[in-house]
């Protein structure tokens, strides 16, 4: 079954690496551990019982607790299975360089080229509306278009 740990937000990952660390040298029964960016502030742990991952996060530092319940693989999938970044932006949609010259700046998308995957922006804080031609994987979606 899978589990979902809380922790501090911005942290999944360093709390995924330090549970990881922590069950293989405490020989903790656990499967899989999972940071995702799609789920902030949560953590998933594959383990055969509860008790194991209450074990494993007992006097763990960021982490807040276990969500109540369980799931399993199958309510996932939307999460484990990769999907391309292009399919979902649109023409109007707010996005942030994460990459190149203009790192951290947001823009406003314009035009999407699905074919070349590339995605053209003007950016919000500019004086004069530049466009910007950047590859998809340089953007990440803040907010979507109504």
């Amino acid at each position: 079954m899978i589990y979902a740990v809380r922790t501090i937000a911005g942290q999944e990952k360093n709390v995924a690496e330090f549970l990881a660390s922590k069950a293989e040298k405490e020989k903790i029964d656990i499967y899989s551990i999972l940071a995702t960016e799609d789920l902030k502030g949560y953590v998933l742990v594959e383990a055969p019982n509860r008790g194991a991952v209450e074990e494993l996060v007992r006097r763990t530092f960021k982490v807040r607790g276990i969500v109540p319940g369980e799931t399993s693989v199958e309510e996932l999938e939307h999460l484990l299975s990769p999907h391309k970044i292009i399919e979902n932006i649109e023409k109007g949609d707010i996005v942030e360089l994460i990459a190149g010259p203009f790192k951290g700046e947001r823009g406003r998308v314009i035009r999407v080229d699905k074919n070349k995957e590339e995605v053209t922006l003007e950016l919000i804080d500019a004086a004069v509306p530049i466009p910007v031609t950047v590859g998809v994987e340089q953007v990440k979606i803040v907010s979507k278009s109504s």
